[in-house]
């Protein structure tokens, strides 16, 4: 997409995608951007080499989004060697039914609900002021 304004060409990516996802990258990269951290320098090194704040905003970002890209194909990788379902532990038996896994009978809490300790309060009844003025006439 063409980014250009007068003299100066630019060309960008286009904005479409997931907004949720650049929201959260963008706020990523503030944070970096505001902490002393290697984000920080490498966003210092692109306004040195004559990037404007935007533009190196927009190279960190899209670093930030290859880091991020890079670690869920090494999950995506790791998770083909693991257990069904992708997930660590997973069983094929159900837990809904069976006990929870290392509890014992006698460890389980006793059915029922609690006995109460404190007896309701009796709630007199209201009598309105209409009533007291017909019974006093």
């Amino acid at each position: 997409m063409e980014a250009s304004s007068g003299e100066v060409v630019r060309h960008r990516l286009s904005r479409a995608g997931n907004r949720r996802m650049n929201h959260i990258i963008h706020i990523a990269a503030a944070t970096q951007i505001r902490l002393d951290t290697p984000g920080r320098a490498y966003y210092r090194r692109k306004i040195a080499a004559g990037k404007t704040c935007a533009e190196a905003m927009r190279c960190l970002k899209r670093r930030i989004s290859d880091a991020i890209y890079r670690q869920l194909l090494a999950d995506a990788r790791a998770a083909q060697g693991a257990d069904p379902g992708g997930h660590c532990g997973v069983s094929h038996e159900s837990s809904a039914v069976d006990l929870p896994p290392h509890i014992d009978t006698s460890d389980q809490p006793l059915p029922g609900p609690a006995a109460t300790t404190l007896q309701p309060t009796p709630h007199p009844r209201k009598t309105s002021a209409r009533k007291l003025i017909q019974t006093a006439s």
